[in-house]
């Protein structure tokens, strides 16, 4: 995270882009109703729901009231806090077009988006695929040959594999967290191969006795007394019962080692690299040999598939990866990039968020699913005769 003031990172300009007009006119072709947000956002909703990789990249200020705000770092949580707002009947899709302001490396911090956030559509297959559709149509709008790399992945199906393999839900948690960060998950997955520890996280030896011992009542006075002994105010971070019961989580990560069995069969799973057409069958045969059951996440993965093939979408240049995420943790299920060339910089993305939209403060749950262009680097690929960049 980045302290606005004095930063100098954020350019200005937000001038039109030349496939603007093309973009508008897609958009309200498709039924898209475009929303207009402010530049500046409470950070809140961000720093809670974004994940730690964008939570590093905002521009942060304060307000008048001493609130915490941002420049608007996306547009999927603005859009979902307007409809909320708006109290508007469902399904309702949403479109955008302005400017967005993160940190990248070798890229300026403030960029163009433009997309559509497709909201309460039950027909999440159907929903998936429509939002992918458009983005590649969105390409082709802004005059971007067809792009030679497409990639998916499905945190649902990632998340299925883990609840089958009976982990302890603190180390599901931890690895859905590291979903899409390889260097993260291979971490994480070599801390559950290692021997135990007699003392994984080097404890006081009173704390390390009353989590031995499984008595967090105790454990959360012997954290109060430590606190006051330290002079540490108690209306200040976590409580001590709050600071007790993450204890008792880290021992518990600490001290589980899943069998080499399973290790192996969810290595294998995130190793499945291969194109869309082949990946249901793929699926289906590892379940076969190793007994996991993916359940409603596959029947959802095959009938995207279907449903893309069915729209006309060539599934030829679309690879399925396991492995495969994106850094925002509000992602639920589908996740997808389009990039100009196989190792280029995404041109767009875009996945499905079905916690986000209640999580933000809607009164029931709304299945929710878009995608974001990133219009400076659509012009980038143009100028290079479509090539990308690295």
């Amino acid at each position: 995270m980045s302290l606005l003031t004095g930063s100098g990172a954020a350019r200005p300009g937000g001038s039109p882009a030349p496939f603007d007009a093309a973009l508008a006119a897609l958009f309200a072709d498709l039924g898209a109703v475009t929303v207009e947000t402010p530049l500046l956002q409470r950070a809140e909703p961000y720093l809670d729901t974004a994940g730690e990789d964008l939570r590093r990249r905002i521009f942060l200020t304060r307000g008048e009231g001493g609130e915490t705000l941002c420049l608007r770092p996306d547009f999927t949580i603005p859009v979902c806090l307007a409809h909320i707002e708006g109290a508007a009947g469902l399904p309702r899709r949403y479109a955008y077009n302005g400017p967005v302001f993160r940190q990248r490396r070798g890229e300026p911090a403030e960029f163009r988006q433009a997309g559509i956030e497709n909201l309460g559509e039950e027909n999440r297959a159907a929903a998936d695929s429509q939002a992918l559709a458009e983005a590649l149509a969105a390409l082709r709008a802004c005059g971007l040959p067809e792009p030679a790399a497409v990639t998916v992945g499905d945190q649902a199906l990632f998340e299925a594999f883990l609840t089958a393999l009976d982990l302890p839900a603190g180390w599901q948690r931890r690895l859905v967290r590291c979903f899409g960060r390889d260097d993260l998950l291979e971490a994480a997955l070599a801390a559950l191969s290692r021997e135990a520890d007699s003392d994984p996280l080097d404890l006081d030896p009173a704390v390390r006795a009353l989590l031995r011992g499984g008595d967090t009542v105790a454990l959360a006075e012997h954290v109060r007394t430590l606190m006051d002994a330290g002079g540490l105010p108690p209306n200040r971070g976590r409580t001590p019962e709050e600071i007790a019961e993450r204890l008792v989580e880290k021992m518990a990560l600490a001290n589980t080692r899943l069998r080499s069995t399973y290790l192996d069969r969810l290595r294998a799973f995130l190793a499945l690299d291969c194109p869309l057409g082949e990946a249901p069958a793929r699926l289906e045969a590892m379940e076969a040999q190793s007994g996991v059951e993916f359940g409603p996440a596959l029947d959802l993965f095959r009938d995207r598939a279907a449903s893309l093939g069915a729209a006309g979408v060539d599934l030829g240049p679309i690879r399925y990866r396991a492995a495969f995420g994106r850094t925002l943790d509000y992602y639920t299920g589908l996740v997808f990039e389009i990039a100009a060339a196989p190792g280029a910089e995404p041109l767009v993305g875009g996945g499905r968020y079905d916690r986000l939209v209640s999580y933000l403060g809607a009164p029931t749950p709304i299945p929710a699913v878009g995608f974001a262009l990133d219009l400076d680097r659509i012009a980038a690929a143009m100028a290079a005769g479509g090539e990308g960049r690295p």
